[in-house]
């Protein structure tokens, strides 16, 4: 609908379809601008529970980074207590040994029966190899084995005296000993030729 106004101009009036188009236009811009904020605010909530999720997964890393560390401190603290009070046990034991020793230096001064010397001296030997047995320590038997390198150390090179004996041990100049069947020292022993 058109209408003229005092100057003579004509001036288009808006009706109702007008309106509904403006109306519709107006609310397809509104639900546009709508729609954008939500995407943006999609997008911020996306970022804020993506760092939420990234300070959880921080902090967790942290707190177990925190607990490996004491864990290891703890582990260091109790292994070095360990090795300082590990050979107490060992040390309780010998000191009977040692003992026995200080009474047979005192009778051997005095003792005019040197057979009962000996025999103290093999009773208080004895009781000390018996110890080492039970804490799993044993001598290594050398006369008549065949030279192994894994036990025995040559030190003498001698000719054999019997062609069966040849490459055997001899002698042993110092008993080796095993621990737990780990050589802790390699007998010293003379080998036939």
């Amino acid at each position: 609908m058109n209408t003229t106004n005092q100057h003579g101009e004509s001036k288009r009036v808006p009706t109702n379809e007008d309106e509904e188009l403006i109306e519709t236009t107006n609310l397809q811009k509104e639900q546009s601008d709508a729609a954008d904020e939500k995407k943006e605010t999609d997008n911020l909530t996306d970022v804020e529970a993506l760092e939420v999720k990234y300070n959880d997964l921080n902090d967790a890393h942290l707190r177990l980074m925190a607990e490996f560390d004491n864990y290891r401190k703890r582990t260091l603290r109790e292994k070095a207590e360990l090795i300082k009070s590990g050979g107490e046990s060992t040390l309780i034991h010998i000191l009977p040994v040692v003992d026995d020793f200080e009474r047979a230096l005192q009778n051997v001064r005095v003792a005019e029966d040197i057979e009962a010397v000996k025999e103290g001296i093999e009773l208080i030997y004895n009781k000390f190899i018996s110890y080492l047995s039970h804490q799993g320590v044993k001598p290594i038997e050398a006369i008549g084995k065949p030279f192994d390198t894994e036990m025995f150390e040559a030190v003498a090179i001698i000719p054999s005296p019997e062609p069966e004996q040849k490459g055997k041990v001899l002698e042993t100049i110092q008993t080796g000993y095993t621990l737990h069947d780990k050589v802790i020292r390699h007998a010293k022993v003379v080998v036939a030729e």
